[in-house]
Protein backbone atom coordinates (compact mmCIF):
# COMPACT_ATOMS: atom_id res chain seq x y z
CA UNK A 1 0.00 0.00 0.00
CA UNK A 2 1.37 3.40 -1.00
CA UNK A 3 1.13 6.21 1.53
CA UNK A 4 0.52 9.55 -0.12
CA UNK A 5 1.34 13.04 1.03
CA UNK A 6 -2.30 13.52 1.99
CA UNK A 7 -2.09 10.48 4.29
CA UNK A 8 0.93 11.96 6.04
CA UNK A 9 -0.83 15.29 6.27
CA UNK A 10 -3.92 13.75 7.84
CA UNK A 11 -1.76 11.74 10.21
CA UNK A 12 0.15 14.87 11.23
CA UNK A 13 -3.07 16.76 11.89
CA UNK A 14 -4.37 13.87 13.95
CA UNK A 15 -1.18 13.62 16.01
CA UNK A 16 -1.00 17.38 16.48
CA UNK A 17 -4.64 17.50 17.55
CA UNK A 18 -3.76 14.96 20.25
CA UNK A 19 -0.42 16.46 21.28
CA UNK A 20 -1.27 20.15 21.08
CA UNK A 21 -3.67 20.19 24.04
CA UNK A 22 -1.15 18.17 26.07
CA UNK A 23 1.68 20.56 25.25
CA UNK A 24 -0.51 23.58 25.94
CA UNK A 25 -1.70 22.14 29.29
CA UNK A 26 1.87 21.37 30.30
CA UNK A 27 2.99 24.84 29.30
CA UNK A 28 0.17 26.50 31.24
CA UNK A 29 1.11 24.52 34.33
CA UNK A 30 4.81 25.34 33.96
CA UNK A 31 4.64 29.00 32.88
CA UNK A 32 1.29 30.72 33.19
CA UNK A 33 2.87 34.04 32.16
CA UNK A 34 3.38 32.71 28.60
CA UNK A 35 -0.35 32.95 27.91
CA UNK A 36 -0.11 36.72 27.68
CA UNK A 37 3.43 36.84 26.32
CA UNK A 38 5.46 35.14 23.63
CA UNK A 39 3.70 32.55 21.45
CA UNK A 40 6.85 31.41 19.67
CA UNK A 41 7.60 28.78 22.31
CA UNK A 42 4.37 26.98 21.40
CA UNK A 43 5.16 27.22 17.71
CA UNK A 44 8.69 25.96 18.20
CA UNK A 45 7.40 23.02 20.25
CA UNK A 46 4.87 22.17 17.56
CA UNK A 47 7.61 22.36 14.94
CA UNK A 48 9.78 20.10 17.10
CA UNK A 49 6.92 17.57 17.38
CA UNK A 50 6.37 17.67 13.62
CA UNK A 51 10.09 17.17 13.06
CA UNK A 52 10.12 14.16 15.40
CA UNK A 53 7.07 12.59 13.76
CA UNK A 54 7.92 13.22 10.12
CA UNK A 55 11.60 14.16 10.16
CA UNK A 56 13.11 13.33 6.80
CA UNK A 57 9.73 12.99 5.09
CA UNK A 58 8.95 16.69 5.46
CA UNK A 59 12.40 17.57 4.21
CA UNK A 60 11.93 15.22 1.26
CA UNK A 61 8.56 16.78 0.48
CA UNK A 62 10.06 20.25 0.73
CA UNK A 63 12.88 19.33 -1.64
CA UNK A 64 10.41 17.71 -4.05
CA UNK A 65 8.17 20.78 -3.96
CA UNK A 66 11.17 23.04 -4.59
CA UNK A 67 12.21 20.86 -7.54
CA UNK A 68 8.68 20.97 -8.94
CA UNK A 69 8.56 24.72 -8.38
CA UNK A 70 11.88 25.20 -10.22
CA UNK A 71 10.65 22.96 -13.02
CA UNK A 72 7.39 24.90 -13.33
CA UNK A 73 9.23 28.22 -13.39
CA UNK A 74 11.61 26.87 -16.03
CA UNK A 75 8.70 25.63 -18.16
CA UNK A 76 6.94 28.97 -17.70
CA UNK A 77 10.04 30.81 -18.93
CA UNK A 78 10.33 28.45 -21.92
CA UNK A 79 6.66 28.98 -22.78
CA UNK A 80 7.01 32.75 -22.51
CA UNK A 81 9.99 32.62 -24.87
CA UNK A 82 8.06 30.40 -27.28
CA UNK A 83 5.07 32.76 -27.18
CA UNK A 84 7.35 35.71 -27.93
CA UNK A 85 8.93 33.84 -30.87
CA UNK A 86 5.54 32.85 -32.30
CA UNK A 87 4.28 36.40 -31.83
CA UNK A 88 7.22 37.88 -33.77
CA UNK A 89 6.82 35.26 -36.52
CA UNK A 90 3.12 36.07 -36.82
CA UNK A 91 3.81 39.79 -37.04
CA UNK A 92 6.42 39.13 -39.73
CA UNK A 93 4.01 36.88 -41.65
CA UNK A 94 1.24 39.47 -41.45
CA UNK A 95 3.59 42.16 -42.74
CA UNK A 96 4.69 39.90 -45.58
CA UNK A 97 1.09 39.08 -46.51
CA UNK A 98 0.17 42.74 -46.39
CA UNK A 99 3.01 43.61 -48.74
CA UNK A 100 2.09 40.77 -51.13
CA UNK A 101 -1.55 41.84 -51.09
CA UNK A 102 -0.65 45.45 -51.88
CA UNK A 103 1.54 44.29 -54.78
CA UNK A 104 -1.25 42.12 -56.18
CA UNK A 105 -3.79 44.93 -55.86
CA UNK A 106 -1.43 47.28 -57.70
CA UNK A 107 -0.91 44.67 -60.44
CA UNK A 108 -4.67 44.19 -60.77
CA UNK A 109 -5.22 47.95 -61.00
CA UNK A 110 -2.57 48.22 -63.73
CA UNK A 111 -4.10 45.30 -65.62
CA UNK A 112 -7.58 46.82 -65.40
CA UNK A 113 -6.30 50.19 -66.60
CA UNK A 114 -4.62 48.52 -69.61
CA UNK A 115 -7.82 46.66 -70.50
CA UNK A 116 -9.85 49.85 -70.18
CA UNK A 117 -7.43 51.63 -72.52
CA UNK A 118 -7.67 48.74 -74.99
CA UNK A 119 -11.46 48.91 -74.92
CA UNK A 120 -11.37 52.67 -75.42
CA UNK A 121 -9.07 52.19 -78.41
CA UNK A 122 -11.39 49.58 -79.87
CA UNK A 123 -14.31 51.99 -79.51
CA UNK A 124 -12.31 54.76 -81.18
CA UNK A 125 -11.29 52.44 -83.98
CA UNK A 126 -14.92 51.45 -84.56
CA UNK A 127 -15.90 55.07 -84.66
CA UNK A 128 -13.07 55.80 -87.09
CA UNK A 129 -14.06 52.80 -89.15
CA UNK A 130 -17.64 53.99 -89.19
CA UNK A 131 -16.55 57.46 -90.29
CA UNK A 132 -14.41 55.95 -93.01
CA UNK A 133 -17.32 53.84 -94.24
CA UNK A 134 -19.52 56.94 -94.37
CA UNK A 135 -16.88 58.83 -96.35
CA UNK A 136 -16.42 55.84 -98.62
CA UNK A 137 -20.17 55.65 -99.14
CA UNK A 138 -20.30 59.35 -99.98
CA UNK A 139 -17.49 59.02 -102.50
CA UNK A 140 -19.17 56.05 -104.11
CA UNK A 141 -22.41 57.99 -104.20
CA UNK A 142 -20.83 60.93 -106.06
Amino acid sequence: MCITFMDYDRFAIYILSILFPLVMAKQVKEKPENLNGNNTDVTSKIDAIKELIFGENIQAYDSEFEAVKRDILSKKKDLENLIDDVKSELIQSIDSLSTDLNIRITDLEDSMNEKIETLDQKKVNRKLLGDLFIKLGEKIGE
